[in-house]
């Protein structure tokens, strides 16, 4: 089997992306030997692994084309993977007689920056976000379009944010200045954020974690909200606790082999494996 055709490739890879959802395209770059795809030969891996078009190869080829794609859509950058087809053993189990070559090159939508609230520090973060080449949304009844015209601006009559949704592959940041703060935590966390910032002092960060976790929130849960947001970095003017917010919020994507300090662990409070903690430890929980 070769590869599809141009346009039919095309097609099929722009109505998933239209989905939104990740996939990658594992493309046969080089054969030596006796192979079972020819150069070219392409085929397209959904989120879960599935492969829903083209041909690499069968069998054991596919299997480890399937695992080399979903890795770099964890990892989003490409990998070129060389298969062993002449050593059922120790190769990939397809004694063919050749090697082959796949380029595999993960597509996966801009993460999103979802900011409720509005004013200088929700200003400047869009506009950073929007420079990071991240999709970001501003919901928040008093925010206006002329204020964010880099933002997809959603004005709605919705004062405790019930209607916000998010998924994990969201960094939600709140800076509603103490409006329907704690609605607005409780109905982002529901919904498992890769991120959950909060502007806030210490210590009503400190009573927020509190009582999130009193009424039902776990510790598992807890982890992704980050109160008050941002590096430490001595930030004093709006547009610095923009800069150390969205600093974090890089800091998160790239995984916590690069922080410099626990993710989970705030400023203001912390969750830790014996419980939820505030400043002084004053406010301790036991484990749910």
């Amino acid at each position: 089997m070769g590869a599809p055709s141009a346009t039919e490739f095309a097609q099929r890879l722009a109505a998933l992306l239209e989905t939104g959802e990740p996939c990658a395209v594992a493309t046969v770059v080089e054969v030596v030997g006796s192979t079972s795809a020819l150069p070219g030969a392409k085929a397209i891996f959904d989120r879960s692994g599935r492969m829903v078009f083209g041909w690499v190869g069968g069998g054991c080829a596919e299997t480890t084309v399937r695992e080399e794609a979903l890795r770099t859509m964890q990892e989003r950058r490409p990998r070129t993977v060389r298969l062993d087809l002449d050593d059922e053993v120790l190769g990939v189990g397809m004694p063919c007689g050749g090697h082959m070559t796949v380029f595999v090159e993960p597509y996966v939508p801009k993460p999103r920056l979802l900011i409720l609230g509005h004013g200088q520090i929700a200003e400047t973060l869009a506009t950073m976000g929007k420079l990071l080449e991240m999709h970001v949304t501003v919901n928040d009844p008093l925010a206006t379009p002329q204020a964010f015209p880099q933002a997809d601006v959603r004005v709605t009559d919705d004062p405790d944010y019930a209607k916000v949704e998010c998924s994990d592959d969201t960094y939600v940041v709140i800076t509603t200045q103490h409006r329907s703060d704690y609605e607005a935590l409780s109905h982002v966390l529901k919904q498992r954020p890769a991120y959950a910032g909060l502007v806030a002092s210490r210590t009503r960060s400190a009573l927020l974690l509190e009582r999130l976790h009193e009424n039902g929130f776990s510790l598992d849960t807890l982890r992704s909200l980050v109160a008050p947001c941002g590096l430490d970095i001595g930030s004093q003017t709006p547009q610095e606790i923009a800069l150390s917010i969205i600093a974090e919020v890089l800091q998160r994507r790239r995984g916590p082999e690069t922080s410099g300090r626990p993710l989970v662990e705030t400023k203001g409070a912390r969750v830790t494996d014996e419980g939820v903690q505030a400043a002084g430890g004053a406010l301790e929980r036991e484990k749910c």
